[in-house]
């Protein structure tokens, strides 16, 4: 009973202190603020910043002053993050901080657009959101992979190379077949086998969960390096010229002005991405495997004690990781680009900061990776308008908001309590 009580009584000392983590979150966002209506405020130009609500330049927009846009909304993050330093109760918590990270955006973009050369001075709403859903797909795919796994209580450091896997066996086995449908199978079974390999050697010879990921990554970018220099760099014709998904539209949705076009518009990946996510959410909280998956996660000699195979269970969720991470990768070469050595660069790391940053629920995951598809389209954007931000600090985009995500917004989390231990049957 003594045991239990001393760390309970320190945790609410902690909680009962004037610097809260949402004070704290608070005082960042005060700053920022401060710094958006200054700084951007200055730097901005009396010129409009366009927002248009299509393609292109023309069509209805929104329009701001830049000067005055900036300032407004860096006097709004100040706003917000003024209350969190408040002490609002907790349920404002979400509504504040993402007002606040909103308006702080807001304001940089106001400096950005109307900073930006005659003829660029504007944001095309429906391209930056389409770019943002394609850039998050990999991401998507990679933090369903990782939901499987470490709900079952596996860590899979592994994402990297079971997208690279798939983005390399839909483009080999695409190209020498001449079928998208073979390349996305082919896909699915390449990361399919780096998972297999991940759940033998961490499942049945107990070895180190996250030293295997990172050797199955380099291994991975071993394979297909070597492949990819013997074989598609030899004739590219044959071994790395896949046929491609195209764009499917589906009626009425599509004519959504802003939302449609970019959503409703989109290759067989992003449906099956959104409906992987809805389906996996439902399975693991609403069907019987799902509560086996989750108590295998959280406590498998509970699990075991009342007859669920947790071995076998492990073995099927990490394999069934793989294949969808395979599909993620597919995203590339069969809809996208050709395959090129280590093209994937990272995209499964930021994959397993969004399974963090998501709480490690499908639905979070799909909210972190368009997060971070957001900040590696907008870095993207900001190189096409010639922004004065140098291009090596605009490729850092996507990892400065990983950074930020993971280590500032996401606070204290809990992963599944069995997550990375082995389990040996008694």
């Amino acid at each position: 009973m003594s045991t239990t009580a001393v760390p309970e009584v320190a945790v609410t000392a902690v909680d009962e202190g004037f610097w809260t983590r949402n004070r704290k979150i608070g005082a960042v966002l005060l700053a920022l603020g401060v710094l958006a209506a200054v700084l951007f405020g200055a730097l901005a130009t009396d010129q409009h910043a366009r927002f248009t609500l299509s393609e292109t330049e023309g069509g209805a927009a929104l329009e701001i002053n830049g000067t005055v846009g900036a300032i407004l909304f860096g006097l709004i993050t100040a706003a917000a993050g003024g209350a969190l330093l408040a002490g609002v109760p907790k349920r404002w918590f979400t509504l504040l901080l993402g007002a606040g990270l909103v308006a702080f955006v807001l304001s940089f973009l106001c400096w950005q657009v109307s900073a930006a050369p005659e003829g660029r001075n504007f944001m095309p709403l429906v391209n930056v959101l389409r770019g943002t859903f394609i850039l998050a797909l990999p991401l998507i795919f990679g933090a369903l992979a990782g939901v499987l796994c470490e709900r079952s209580g596996v860590v899979n450091v592994a994402i990297e190379g079971q997208l690279l896997m798939g983005a390399f066996s839909g483009a080999l086995f695409g190209s020498m077949s001449g079928s998208v449908w073979v390349g996305l199978v082919a896909a699915a079974i390449g990361g399919a086998f780096i998972s297999f390999l991940l759940a033998v050697f961490s499942i049945r010879y107990l070895v180190d969960q996250v030293v295997m990921g990172i050797v199955l990554n380099l291994l991975a970018v071993g394979i297909t390096g070597f492949l990819y220099e013997r074989l598609m760099q030899t004739d590219a014709a044959k071994y790395n010229s896949a046929p491609r998904f195209g764009n499917w539209e589906i009626p009425l949705l599509s004519d959504i002005p802003l939302i449609g076009p970019a959503l409703f518009r989109g290759n067989i990946f992003l449906y099956v991405g959104l409906l992987l996510v809805l389906v996996i959410h439902l399975a693991l909280f609403r069907t019987r495997w799902g509560l086996r998956t989750r108590s295998v996660g959280e406590h498998p000699t509970a699990a075991d004690t009342l007859g669920v195979k947790v071995l076998r269970l492990r073995y099927r969720n990490v394999i069934l990781a793989g294949l969808v991470a395979g599909v993620g990768g597919a995203s590339y070469t069969l809809a996208l680009y050709s395959f090129t050595k280590n093209m994937i660069g990272g995209k499964g790391f930021i994959a397993l900061a969004a399974l963090i940053f998501g709480r490690w629920s499908p639905t979070g995951a799909l909210l972190a990776a368009l997060f971070f598809g957001f900040a590696d389209q907008l870095a993207t954007y900001l190189g096409a308008i010639g922004s004065s931000i140098p291009s090596q600090f605009l490729a850092m985009l996507p990892y400065l908001a990983t950074i930020l995500a993971v280590a500032g917004l996401v606070g204290k989390v809990r992963a599944p309590a069995a997550d990375g231990k082995p389990y040996i049957k008694g």
